[in-house]
This record gives structure tokens, C-alpha cells and sequence, in this order.
């Protein structure tokens, strides 16, 4: 668990191309230039040497572990590192034993927790004390949001750091520095790797430097009389896994996106969107139940249509499965995406769920309650109801169904867009009729000073 950081380790050949290159200074460090570039918070930081508690968060192979142990080595830090999946609170107490005894000498501690998301709460308050006294100084790696997966105590006492993907650039200058390393890469094999295909294994990698490292690793064992050709890196890459995790931050962001763009009106990122989820193994399910979800909540009656066609695309999938479900899907998100949009049943429901949770339980109205019986008959039950069928142009004019308590709500609100535009005008009409009974209903007699029945 503890490590001299100082002390240059032996370079052994059989650790993984990755583990090898692990960058040793800052300078060799590659990538997130937006915090540690000069200028930068975490730069800024790092100068002054007063390091804080905080929480990389990131995708995998973005320099989380190493950018935590680099920082130890500024400061000249006692370094201990803990795996949150392996970890329990027994190894935390150690740790922070090893934390005091050190503290005794006067050098600090970097506790170093990978995974930090899989600590549960009771893990989490273990080390949480011996942070806030600074017995050690705590670093946490999470590929997952630090605001759902870490508790407001801890994360109240760290600065969180957003570490992002390594563009492509990064990692063609991360493959040629393995390359050209003779010491801990694959320099001493002198491979030549031509500028397209680094190209290629850049692109594949993702962003993910472990991922590109290891892919260099394997087409390298494949290299034909010293050359690594194109064609043994394609058949690398085939079965290489795209980066998608499901029921995390990726997941998530991915099916945002997919609902924006079809709320924005843009078929062609929606499009793009669902194809980058169905490629990484998406359950196409999952995609269609969304689907009709954006039908009902940003369409809606603008065009009622588009409920019946994702519908008809999710029952596609069920029945025919791959790809005839996915080519559905597909068409579905496109005509969502194209189709007028109104979000008024949405607000609509969300309103009207508001006031049933929130107002008492009116009485139904007496005029609208059934009477199938003499004694409700007796009790005037629907005694004054309106059928409408049977008033001009099948609406009862002036008629309230609410509770009279409420008997002025509005919930809908139809846009002019679609489908919508003619429910309005229809209601705006009907609000009318309900305008004109109202003056008739309460017109003064010029011989009296009442309302006429």
C-alpha cells in the first residue's frame, strides 16, 4: 500500500504497456490542460504547494491515479492509495495510522481512494473526521457525479476537479512518446507506425489513454517485420468496446442528449444520438420506452401521431427484434424530431397533479353525481346535469365540472403550433358560448333589479 515515490522504480517488462508509461513529472504529463495549464486552478495550486482535499471526476483513462500521484510527489507527501472496491473500513483505520505516524515527522499524507463512488456511507465516515483535522490530505477518482455518489459532508470539504476526455492529438503524442520510449515503452523494437494508423488507434481509444496504450500493445505483438500495419489494427479495433456505461454518468448524458435534440427539432442529432446508444450496446428497449415518453411530454397533442408511432416502433422491437426494431426506433426519434412541438399536457399534468396533492378533497359537484338509486334520486343527484348531446352544438354552455370550489381552474393551454393551433381556436370558441351564457344568465331586467332565471 505505501510507496517511495522518490525512489526510481525498476522498469518491469512485464507490467502492461500502460502501467509502464505512467507519466513521472508534470511535464510528461499529458492532457487536461484546462486545469493544470499556467493560469489554471489546480496549477495554481500546485505552485503554491497548498494542496487541499478533492475529487478527480472523469471518465476512465483520463490520468486520474496519476495526476494523484504526481501530486503527492510535489509536495512531498507519504502516499497511500486505496481501491474502494476492494477497500474496507479496516484499511482506512491503517491508512490513517500510517497518516499519524508520519504526521509525527512533520510530512503529510495523500489518501488516494480509486472508485471512491463504491464506498458506501459508513466508508465514507470513517476517513471523513481525519479530513476535516488534516491528518491526511484526500484525493477521490470517480468516473461517477460526485453530487449523487458522495456524501454533502465529504464533498463539502473537497473541491471538485472535472477531468475530461484526452482529445486526439493527446493521444498520438501519448502513442509516439510509447514508441519512441526505449526504456519503459516499445522503443527498443524500433516499430514503425505510420501516421494514419495512429490516427486510427487515436480515434478507437475514445479519449481513454490506458485504452489507446493497450491497443498499442497488441497490434506492437502483431507487427510485421517491424512495421504495424493498418490492416492488423483494424482487425484490433473490431472488437474493441465503445465507452458506454450503463445506469451511469455516460448513460445518462447520452439519453439527455437524445431527448434534446429531438425537443430542439434537430432529426439529424437525434439520430446521431440514438445510433451512439444502440453501438455501445444500448438495450433498444430502453431507447423506445424513452421515445414515447418524448412523444407524450414535448409533443403531444401538436400531433398526436407521434404517440402512435413510437408506440407502433417500441411494439416493432418486441416482435422483430434486431435491426428491424433499431431501424424503427430509429424512424420514430426522426419523425419526433421533426414534428411540431407543444409541451401543454405536460405542463398540464404536472399542474393538475400539483393541486390533487396539494388541495382538500372537494366533494364531486351534485349535478354531476350518478343516481342509480331512489334515494339518490331523492337527494337531487344529477338533478341538474346538462346532457350534452342534447344542447345546441353538443356543448353545454356555462356548465361547470370542477368542484365548485375551484370552479375557475385552467390547466391546459394549448400552443399554436400543430394539431394544437385548432384546439385552441376550438376552446377559445367554447370559452365564448361560456361567456355569452354567463350574460344571459345574469342580464338585468330593465323592470328588475335581479338576475333572470
Amino acid at each position: 500500500m505505501e510507496k517511495d515515490l522518490f525512489e526510481k522504480p525498476a522498469i518491469n517488462t512485464h507490467m502492461p504497456l500502460a502501467a509502464r508509461l505512467r507519466p513521472q513529472t508534470l511535464d510528461e504529463y499529458i492532457g487536461q490542460r484546462h486545469l493544470l495549464g499556467q493560469g489554471k486552478p489546480l496549477r495554481d495550486v500546485i505552485d503554491k504547494g497548498q494542496l487541499h482535499s478533492m475529487v478527480f471526476w472523469g471518465p476512465p483513462g483520463v490520468g486520474k491515479t496519476s495526476l494523484a500521484k504526481l501530486l503527492a510527489h510535489l509536495i512531498d507527501a507519504h502516499f497511500v492509495t486505496l481501491s474502494a472496491v476492494m477497500a474496507g473500513v479496516k484499511d482506512i483505520r491503517e491508512a490513517v495510522s500510517q497518516a499519524e505516524f508520519h504526521l509525527q515527522s512533520g510530512r503529510r499524507t495523500l489518501l488516494f481512494i480509486d472508485e471512491v463512488h463504491r464506498f458506501n456511507k459508513s466508508q465514507q465516515d470513517a476517513f471523513l473526521p481525519y479530513v476535516e483535522n488534516g491528518t491526511v490530505t484526500f484525493i477521490g477518482a470517480t468516473t461517477e457525479n460526485p453530487s449523487f455518489e458522495l456524501n454533502n459532508a465529504l464533498l463539502s470539504r473537497c473541491r471538485v476537479y472535472v477531468l475530461r476526455a484526452l482529445a486526439e492529438d493527446d493521444i498520438k503524442a501519448l502513442l509516439k512518446q510509447a514508441l519512441a520510449d526505449k526504456e519503459k515503452g516499445l522503443g527498443q523494437q524500433a516499430l514503425v507506425c505510420d501516421a494514419d494508423v495512429l490516427s486510427l488507434l487515436a480515434k478507437a481509444a475514445n479519449g481513454d489513454a490506458r485504452r489507446a496504450l493497450n491497443l498499442l500493445e497488441i497490434v506492437s505483438d502483431l507487427a510485421v517485420d517491424q512495421k504495424i500495419t493498418y490492416e492488423s489494427a483494424v482487425d484490433v479495433i473490431g472488437g474493441d468496446v465503445r465507452r458506454f456505461d450503463k445506469g451511469g454518468d455516460i448513460f445518462y448524458e447520452q439519453i439527455s442528449a437524445l431527448h434534446k435534440a429531438v425537443r430542439g427539432s434537430s432529426p439529424d442529432a437525434a439520430l446521431y444520438w440514438c445510433m451512439r446508444m444502440l453501438d455501445a450496446g444500448c438495450d433498444p428497449l430502453y431507447v423506445a420506452r424513452r421515445v414515447v415518453r418524448m412523444a407524450i411530454e414535448d409533443i403531444g397533442n401538436a400531433d398526436p401521431r407521434a404517440l402512435q408511432v413510437s408506440l407502433n416502433a417500441w411494439e416493432t422491437q418486441e416482435r422483430l427484434g434486431s435491426p428491424e426494431g433499431e431501424l424503427a426506433i430509429v424512424q420514430a426519434v426522426m419523425y419526433l424530431a421533426s414534428a411540431p412541438k407543444s409541451n401543454a399536457v405536460y405542463n398540464a399534468f404536472n399542474s393538475a397533479k400539483a393541486d390533487i396533492q396539494q388541495l382538500p378533497d372537494y366533494d364531486v359537484p351534485v349535478h354531476l353525481r350518478n343516481a342509480p338509486t331512489q334515494l339518490m334520486k331523492s337527494l337531487d343527484y344529477g338533478a341538474e346535469y346538462r346532457y350534452a348531446h342534447n344542447e345546441p352544438e353538443a356543448y353545454a354552455a356555462g356548465e361547470n365540472y370542477f368542484p365548485e370550489e375551484i370552479a375557475d381552474k385552467h390547466y391546459y393551454y394549448p400552443v399554436e403550433r400543430g394539431l394544437e393551433l385548432k384546439i385552441k381556436e376550438k376552446l377559445i370558441y367554447l370559452k365564448e358560448l361560456d361567456r355569452q351564457s354567463s350574460v344571459q344568465r345574469y342580464s338585468v331586467s330593465p323592470k328588475e333589479d335581479k338576475p333572470t332565471s
